[in-house]
């Protein structure tokens, strides 16, 4: 199922609505309801749902955001938090979420699950601005890179432990619900979970029906060209679990969420992991044009009739 995401043009619409009917006019009837929205903005959306406009294929934690949180940000509050209050209002939110994912009767939530206190700006970033430069293959890069794993793998545990106890807690609503709980793999290797932590996790709810695995082009794209995985061995051994994917392309090396076809992914090989029928997500950059997107649509839709 092919399907499109409300982040592309949520910032330009203060009505529900039309938002929802910008994106029907691009060539989509399945749309993922995105974080960033503002209560607002719900509405709008609830009209255009009951007029059938759209199908909800899911819902991107946390929809709406929170009332104080005045731009968008999914990460606002985090399970991993060493705040009990922000722990709180994660699980808050999601609960908000999850009930609204079922008022629109979405398949499926995306989670964000967190992160570790490490500063970006010191080792994602760090090794990132070097890949850029070229640098990638010095034994400086490599030595950082292995001091960056060795760390983030020394303080993961605690965080992965709160991460675990909050989805257990969600997971029991979720599957009350009939919608599945999408974990979303990271852009950035400070983030919960690793591909590590990743795979435990899926074998610690291995028996519960509500959780699996979200699988984000881009961001394993990153992770792939600073050397931190392999794009198409990750996914062999994560394929099990896919529930779906937010698509979209990659220009070398950290430029993410542009048009399919505008960066390095091949899709072909990519796809075959996927199962038969999951929701594909276009995620794409509000910065993308509306020509290059029903061009790209065009393409994709030839290319693969059955992943449309």
């Amino acid at each position: 199922m092919l399907a499109f995401s409300t982040c592309w043009n949520n910032h330009r619409h203060t009505d529900g609505e039309s938002m929802i009917e910008e994106i029907i006019d691009l060539g989509f009837t399945n749309i993922e309801l995105s974080h960033g929205m503002t209560i607002a903005k719900l509405p709008g959306i609830l009209k255009a749902h009951e007029r059938g406009l759209f199908t909800c294929s899911g819902v991107h934690n946390f929809f709406p955001s929170p009332v104080e949180v005045m731009i968008d940000a999914p990460d606002a509050y985090e399970y991993t938090s060493h705040r009990p209050h922000d722990r709180q209002r994660a699980m808050d939110m999601t609960y908000r979420t999850l009930e609204l994912a079922e008022r629109f009767e979405a398949r499926y939530l995306v989670l964000h699950m967190g992160s570790v206190p490490m500063n970006p700006a010191q080792w994602t970033k760090k090794l990132t601005t070097t890949v850029s430069e070229g640098g990638q293959h010095t034994a400086d890069y490599i030595k950082h890179k292995l001091a960056f794993v060795k760390k983030r793998e020394k303080i993961g545990p605690l965080y992965y432990q709160r991460a675990i106890d909050s989805l257990g807690k969600i997971a029991d609503r979720a599957e009350k619900a009939g919608i599945k709980l999408a974990i979303e793999s990271r852009s950035r290797f400070e983030d919960m979970p690793t591909e590590r932590e990743m795979i435990a996790l899926q074998a610690h709810f291995a028996d519960h029906p509500a959780v699996g695995y979200w699988h984000d082009f881009g961001h394993v794209q990153l992770k792939h060209n600073l050397g931190l995985l392999d794009h198409l061995e990750w996914l062999e051994k994560i394929s099990p679990h896919i529930i779906g994917g937010h698509v979209h392309d990659v220009q070398w090396p950290a430029r993410d969420h542009r048009t399919p076809y505008s960066g390095t992914l091949e899709y072909a090989s990519l796809l075959k992991f996927f199962p038969a029928g999951c929701p594909l997500i276009w995620e794409l950059s509000p910065t993308r044009q509306t020509e290059e997107i029903k061009t790209a649509l065009a393409r994709w839709k030839s290319e693969f009739p059955e992943r449309s």
